[in-house]
């Protein structure tokens, strides 16, 4: 895709210090400009999502329908009947959990396309508790039909990849996660693709697959098994779960005697499942396949970087939990 958006190295930078919600807003300023009909819904979310200077800047391109997300899909959907590119954002788990009905009916059944950005989804939010961190929603909707998922693993794949939603054809959901001062994995000349996987990291020991900022958790401990323990993986960014890309994972699994999935969601419903059906269908072996993400349970939130230890997605519990499969 030829992006007309201006994005300079510098620009890469603040993104990943403002991290993905400020990103976001920063984002609609220029893509309101390069783009027709271009329509955001909130609910009640114009500072958290960095959007005070569009509302106040873009008065008729803005509407704020207050806490009710099921009106937000309802009213979205609507005005993507009348040729408007609809984009609507809230915190993820209100984002499609709170309206999926209305997601289900509206999106998967009718196939309306709206591009739906979900705020701050995995971890982030843990000191609010589970109540508003979200791990569920790549496994909700990727049981609902025609809609497309997409994790971006840095802020400017985020950007890159509203740019891409806005050009395509079917209803979008964006899954932001991380917080400020994130991880850059891309440069200003990174091409996205939806539907196209990345390969980071050439090995041919084991592969890991992953999406989301905890890809950059995932791209240091590779480097550090590398350097530090001799141990060469693979690292691929599975930006687009669904439609998930199958050739091309399986291309990038052949021949890895270590196939291991990292993800800030579910382990249930997410790119672990993503991946394994892949796998069972092709019948291909692995009997080595592990997987990183949250567990079937609540437990206790904390702070961010607490949560992330506590499941196993920090630099280190990843790379040691590499080590362990060689013994």
């Amino acid at each position: 895709m030829n992006s007309r958006l201006d994005i300079d190295e510098k620009k890469i930078k603040l993104f990943s210090t403002i991290g993905p919600r400020a990103t976001f807003g920063l984002a609609m300023l220029d893509v309101v400009k390069l783009y027709k009909n271009i329509i955001l819904l909130t609910s009640d979310v114009s500072t958290s999502a960095g959007l005070d200077r569009f509302r106040n800047q873009y008065k008729e391109n803005y509407i704020d329908v207050g806490i009710s997300e099921q009106n937000l899909i309802n009213v979205a959907t609507g005005l993507s009947k009348i040729d408007f590119n609809v984009i609507t954002t809230t915190f993820a788990p209100f984002q499609t959990m709170r309206c999926l009905e209305q997601i289900k009916v509206n999106q998967g059944y009718m196939k309306n396309k709206i591009i739906m950005v979900g705020l701050a989804s995995g971890l982030v939010l843990g000191p609010l508790g589970y109540t508003h961190c979200c791990i569920e929603d790549i496994g909700v909707l990727r049981s609902i039909p025609n809609i497309t998922i997409i994790s971006p693993a840095d802020t400017l794949e985020l950007v890159k990849s509203l740019e891409a939603s806005i050009l395509y054809n079917e209803p979008v959901y964006i899954r932001l996660t991380g917080g400020q001062n994130s991880g850059i994995i891309y440069d200003k000349d990174y091409n996205f693709k939806i539907g196209t996987p990345v390969t980071l990291q050439e090995g041919k020991e084991g592969i890991i697959l992953s999406n989301g900022s905890i890809t950059y958790n995932c791209l240091q401990a590779v480097k550090k098994l590398k350097d530090s323990y001799n141990m060469n993986f693979s690292l691929v960014n599975v930006h687009t779960i669904k439609p998930l890309n199958e050739k091309y994972v399986l291309e990038a699994c052949k021949n890895k005697k270590y196939i291991i999935t990292v993800e800030e969601h579910s382990l249930i419903g997410g790119l672990k499942s993503a991946v394994s059906e892949v796998l069972v269908k092709s019948k291909t072996d692995f009997k080595n396949f592990k997987s990183l993400g949250i567990n079937d349970k609540y437990e206790y939130s904390g702070t961010y970087n607490y949560m992330l230890d506590k499941h196993g997605l920090s630099v280190e519990k990843i790379v040691n939990f590499i080590k362990q499969l060689k013994n």
